[in-house]
């Protein structure tokens, strides 16, 4: 095959970043007529073949080894190093999950092939493919094409490609093995990375409500707070409320915080700035309001509503729960 696609466990579910993956690899592949193959292991093997295997991904190879019961950096690096050995794919795709960059800069290593991370998009050039990265908290963007022989190990930013793009199909599951014994396990983790306590992942969230400094101050809040419930959504910020203390740095969106594309972003007080919205511009719908007419957010906007958002933030809820009574 010429792309391996790693797909990440999330409770029995293949993480959204794979699904992402799955859109990037197909759009690779639809590009350079490139043959394609997914790789899912561990406890819950089996649910997640299933799962991949109603995508476009040409197959999908499943492995089942007691020793990937758990994970552990040691074991899935050496896990995909071996089927990377076995299957000799040109480019290597995985999502930038917490996890990948954990043990996949150790697939680097053990193969002497660089790891190009944190991709925003892929092209293709002359019959090369293009990977596109941030720079300078997004204020330009660069373009890299990677040279000399594969395979060449790429991830890409949460929300560069929409999970909803990964097209559908048929695949057919392949049993694999891998050799694998207890002295590669030199290391034992710890309970999944959460974001904080109270386990919120942004990430994972259909509906956000983010405030910026339009908010006004930190008395405010439990009214945006108030209107995310309602709605059944998580809580975000801009920068500047979190720079103000009056929120946590997890619920930070943007080049410093974290990238979502939920299907509704609504936007509150938020001007607009880059560094925000390559946070958050894969959102499906995304709804600002602003007193502002000329914030630049709108210009990306799928609904807008100039005003005052102390004024409609109370009357909006009232709305919703009312709807749901």
């Amino acid at each position: 095959m010429d792309i391996l696609i790693v797909l990440e466990d999330n409770n029995g579910k293949i993480h959204r970043m794979g699904l992402e993956s799955i859109a990037a690899a197909q759009k690779l592949a639809n590009g350079m007529s490139l043959s394609m193959g997914a790789l899912v292991m561990g406890a819950n093997g089996n649910v997640l073949a299933e799962e991949a295997s109603k995508y476009n991904v040409g197959e999908v190879l499943k492995i089942n080894n007691e020793h990937l019961s758990s994970y552990s950096s040691d074991g899935y690096a050496e896990t995909v190093k071996q089927v990377i050995e076995r299957e000799n794919p040109t480019y290597v795709i995985f999502g930038h999950t917490y996890q990948v960059r954990d043990y996949a800069p150790k697939v680097s290593a053990k193969l002497m092939k660089p790891f190009l991370v944190d991709n925003v998009d892929v092209s293709t050039n002359e019959g090369n493919a293009v990977f596109t990265k941030q720079m300078f908290n997004a204020k330009l963007f660069s373009d890299v094409t990677p040279t000399g022989d594969g395979p060449y190990l790429i991830s890409f930013q949460s929300a560069a490609f929409s999970s909803e793009k990964a097209d559908l199909g048929s695949a057919a599951v392949r049993n694999c093995t891998v050799n694998l014994d207890v002295s590669m396990i030199r290391t034992e983790s710890e309970e999944p990375f959460q974001e904080e306590a109270g386990g919120i992942d942004l990430t994972s969230a259909d509906i956000i409500v983010s405030i910026g400094r339009g908010i006004g101050k930190e008395e405010n809040i439990p009214l945006a707070v108030e209107l995310s419930k309602a709605l059944g959504g998580e809580l975000a910020a801009s920068r500047p409320v979190v720079d103000s203390g009056w929120l946590p740095s997890a619920h930070q969106i943007g080049s410093s915080g974290q990238s979502v594309s939920p299907k509704l972003y609504l936007a509150l007080g938020i001007s607009g700035a880059i560094q925000h919205v390559v946070g958050m511009k894969g959102s499906k719908n995304i709804v600002t309001i602003n007193k502002d007419p000329d914030a630049p957010i709108f210009e990306i906007s799928d609904y807008g509503v100039v005003g005052d958002i102390l004024e409609i933030i109370p009357k909006l809820t009232e709305e919703i729960q009312a709807l749901k009574n």
